[in-house]
């Protein structure tokens, strides 16, 4: 086992976190705004203010110490060792540059099936109309991949490049994104951009879900902006917003109001709660979860139950 002097410890401690990658590893820093920060390798961790959360574990700390023995799973002796060797000088001259520039990450999407025929029936089984389906498949937002036959969910950046994938396994509760995936563009359906509102949700399935509850009300669903966030989690502060949706904003500048269909929840209550802190001063936000139901999913899967049931009373 290695020792360490006091002194290295106390050199070790004077480093925090956003230093520390600022100079050693930029590419690990994506800026969320303002004076905030996660890292690539876990977009729940959060940088500001000194400090560092990360939320889907619930710990923190505030030096480069703390994240490489909690985070990166050094021991404390490995983590002094490595913060004070010969190739790191004193972090108090450190450059108060910005990260580098990021560079877009190499998506590597799943092998396409020919047909979409298993996708297609999961989807339908959850209620979402053939049309929606359909659009989605022709616009090259959704496939079914092989050899698993995942539901995959493509989101683009602006210049129509596929930068994000969501996969859904059909059978069991797979999750997962595709390697490379950049949370920033996630799914989402918002062919006019010039659309001042957008419609957020947790997943592709509910906003899929949303689409087909306008089409059963006689909408056009293609005139709304749907946003998919890729997934929420529980916030331990205030102003933490989700990558997806802060991109969004950042590429439709003429949005201003905000329609928050997240889950009934504890995590989607608290993270519509953190995007109504975070944005509500600039925003018009909207807290419109189910009425019923967990999400906008089992509300769909609800209303369509008693259209049956009314088809059902009117055949006999």
């Amino acid at each position: 086992m290695g020792y360490v002097t006091p002194e290295q410890i106390a050199q070790a401690k004077e480093w925090d976190l956003l230093t520390y990658l600022q100079r050693y590893d930029p590419h690990q820093l994506v800026h969320v705004g303002g004076s905030t920060y996660c890292t690539r390798e876990h977009d729940s961790l959060k940088i500001s203010n000194g400090k560092w959360n990360w939320f889907s574990r619930k710990i923190g700390g505030k030096t480069a110490l703390d994240y490489l023995i909690k985070v990166q799973g050094f021991s404390f002796t490995e983590a002094v060792e490595a913060l004070t060797g010969p190739n790191f000088s004193p972090p108090s001259p450190a450059p108060q540059a910005r990260p580098k520039e990021q560079e877009p990450r190499k998506l590597v999407l799943p092998q396409s099936s020919r047909c979409a025929t298993h996708v297609v029936s999961y989807l339908h089984g959850r209620g979402i109309d053939y049309d929606v389906i359909d659009y989605c498949i022709q616009t090259g937002r959704l496939y079914e991949s092989l050899p698993y036959h995942n539901a995959v969910f493509v989101g683009r950046d602006r210049q129509g490049q596929p930068r994000y994938a969501a996969l859904r396994g059909i059978i069991g509760d797979f999750k997962g994104e595709a390697t490379g995936s950049d949370k920033r563009y996630s799914f989402a359906i918002a062919e006019d951009s010039a659309v001042p509102s957008v419609h957020l949700f947790e997943s592709a399935i509910d906003l899929l879900s949303y689409a087909t509850l306008l089409k059963m009300k006689g909408r056009d669903w293609r005139q709304d902006a749907m946003l998919s966030l890729g997934g929420v989690f529980k916030q331990k502060q205030e102003f933490v917003i989700p990558m997806a949706l802060s991109q969004y904003l950042q590429d439709h500048p003429g949005v201003h109001t905000l329609c928050l269909h997240l889950d009934n929840d504890e995590v989607g209550r608290d993270a519509a709660a953190g995007i109504m802190a975070g944005l509500g001063d600039r925003y018009e936000v909207l807290d419109r979860p189910p009425p019923s139901g967990k999400d906008v999913n089992d509300l769909l899967l609800q209303r369509r139950l008693g259209q049956a049931k009314r088809k059902e009373e009117w055949s006999r």
